[in-house]
């Protein structure tokens, strides 16, 4: 006991010397054995309540550490952040977005992983992710689980690519039906985007000559700007100035990005992440975002 007797410790906490006097004999009874040898004019700590107090304070200063923690991630400013996403939303839109969420929650942890829309909705699904950002094709709907809510991020046009030197490259428009006879560069035959490109192709009366595949849309302006075909890209997957992007004349086919969460989420950085990516898509260039897309 630093003060050396009951009363003065009673003094610095505010209580009666006899109900500090009250505690300590309680405490003694439910430890078994006597913590303090008591004298006409002093009170001393035996050696059972000197190791009680030491590991008191070390009890109590890991409870304080663990409110502290705690209450920081109830307000987001600690925590992990778990996210999923596509390759072209992963180099366009989650960087920025991911490192506005840590300029604002310096203490938050955030991971991404990268996948396919189905691959990245199982890990919403099963919670070992917040949020997954997918995409969807107008020309190969489809549906995303009931239980699931969603944010939609923006909507891309799709282009074709041709390379500098194509026959076309200096019109502003063509007709899908004007490339019948190229050679196409696509994703793979199981995507979203190669059904796109069958489905197009297929309201021009001609199926696609297909000479090259590969779900690296980096891999594939590149195959493009060297002439050895041309390709439906979304806007997220323009961006080499190598390439010719032409509009499709009449209708123009998108591809939507959305944000996909569970709505009983509670952890605090999931409504953060959803302002930053819907901020970040608001803002990429007109070549990305479908012209009658509003700003989110």
């Amino acid at each position: 006991m630093r003060t050396g007797s009951f009363a003065e410790a009673a003094r610095a906490l505010g209580y009666t010397a006899s109900a500090v006097s009250q505690q300590m004999m309680l405490l003694e009874r439910s430890v078994g054995a006597p913590l303090f040898e008591r004298s006409a004019r002093s009170v001393r700590s035996t050696a059972v309540g000197e190791l009680l107090a030491v590991r008191s304070r070390d009890a109590l200063g890991a409870l304080h550490q663990l409110e502290r923690e705690v209450r920081a991630m109830v307000v987001g400013d600690q925590g992990r952040l778990r996210i999923g996403s596509f390759a072209t939303a992963n180099a366009r839109v989650l960087p920025a977005a991911l490192a506005a969420v840590v300029a604002d929650r310096p203490g938050a942890e955030v991971h991404l992983d990268e996948g396919e829309p189905d691959e990245v909705l199982a890990g919403v699904l099963d919670a070992t992710l917040d949020a997954a950002v997918v995409f969807e094709y107008d020309l190969d709907p489809r549906s995303w689980p009931a239980e699931l809510s969603r944010v939609e991020l923006l909507t891309e046009v799709l282009g074709l690519a041709v390379s500098a030197d194509h026959r076309l490259g200096d019109r502003g428009e063509v007709g899908i039906g004007e490339l019948a006879d190229d050679p196409w560069i696509c994703t793979r035959e199981d995507t979203a985007g190669a059904r796109s490109l069958t489905r197009l192709a297929a309201s021009a009366n001609f199926a696609p000559r297909i000479v090259c595949r590969s779900n690296d849309y980096g891999v594939i302006r590149d195959l493009v700007s060297r002439g050895l075909g041309v390709a439906l890209l979304p806007g997220l997957a323009i961006e080499d100035g190598s390439l010719r992007v032409l509009r499709l004349i009449g209708w123009q086919p998108c591809r939507r990005v959305l944000a996909l969460f569970r709505p009983g989420n509670t952890n605090p950085l999931l409504p953060l992440v959803l302002e930053h990516l819907t901020r970040v898509s608001s803002a990429l260039p007109s070549t990305v975002l479908h012209e009658t897309n509003p700003r989110l």
